[in-house]
């Protein structure tokens, strides 16, 4: 071991990132993440003008990065961001699977449309993205960082969350699968379970006393997340400080599961 060694651990200058859901609270802050610790970033997700408007933001800060439109779900979308990310940038190293939805509902009040647009959502877009990156990494044969988002819903179970806490569980087991299926070639594939993260869909929490209360009784750390906790357990998992560690879910949660 070197100080060269322990100085580069966490480098990922240079490195081309794809991120899905890029638009939303955690895909955002991944992206921000990436881009200002030197990787070339693809923006994608499947509204025009909040990408335009992340992409000009990021510019504007002299962030290297671009954006494809893109419906994670359909095949032919996935095909066409990660191809425009080869033309671009040259290639792929890390892949980080942001893309998602909710909606919570007592399962004799959900209608199954609405189940499998939540599973679809979860786990197929992330499934696509995973098979197109994959064949892209295994080509180059240079290895790669493939970061899937769980919850720690996919731990717990909970009321009214009969679609997403299973997807979150499926997205453990995809990475657990994956880092089997791809570990030959170099492939690191993990997943981040957060709680509670502050976005426009959790905001009432923050501003509701009771509600906020209630749940940071079971979080150690006394509060609730932020998009900048988010931050740093995606660049260690897209860099080279976590070469010895796939197939696993880091929990970034205050604490919230070990109450």
């Amino acid at each position: 071991m070197n100080q060269d060694f322990v100085n580069n651990l966490y480098d990922i200058k240079g490195k081309v990132a794809i991120v899905t859901g890029a638009t939303g609270a955690l895909g955002k802050a991944a992206a921000w993440g990436f881009a200002y610790a030197g990787a070339k970033v693809m923006l994608t997700a499947r509204t025009q003008s909040k990408l335009e408007a992340l992409y000009d933001e990021m510019k504007a800060q002299g962030l290297e990065c671009a954006y494809q439109i893109g419906d994670p779900i359909i095949e032919s979308d996935v095909d066409h961001v990660v191809a425009a990310t080869v033309k671009e940038f040259g290639g792929v190293d890390i892949l980080l699977c942001a893309a998602g939805m909710n909606n919570p509902k007592p399962i004799l009040e959900q209608p199954t449309e609405e189940w499998e647009a939540i599973m679809d959502a979860n786990i197929k877009g992330t499934w696509l993205y995973c098979k197109k990156v994959g064949q892209v990494l295994k080509e180059q044969a240079r290895g790669g960082k493939v970061i899937l988002v769980s919850s720690t819903r996919g731990k717990l179970g909970m009321k009214n969350y009969t679609a997403y806490s299973p997807s979150k569980a499926a997205i453990d087991l995809m990475a657990k699968s994956l880092a089997c299926e791809w570990g030959e070639y170099g492939i690191n594939v993990n997943a981040i379970g957060p709680t509670v993260f502050r976005s426009d869909l959790t905001e009432w929490m923050f501003t509701d006393d009771t509600a906020r209360t209630k749940f940071l009784t079971r979080i150690p750390i006394g509060r609730l997340g932020e998009p900048e906790d988010y931050v740093g357990v995606c660049n260690f998992l897209a860099s080279s400080a976590s070469n010895f560690i796939t197939g696993t879910t880091i929990y970034v949660d205050g604490g919230y599961l070990a109450g």
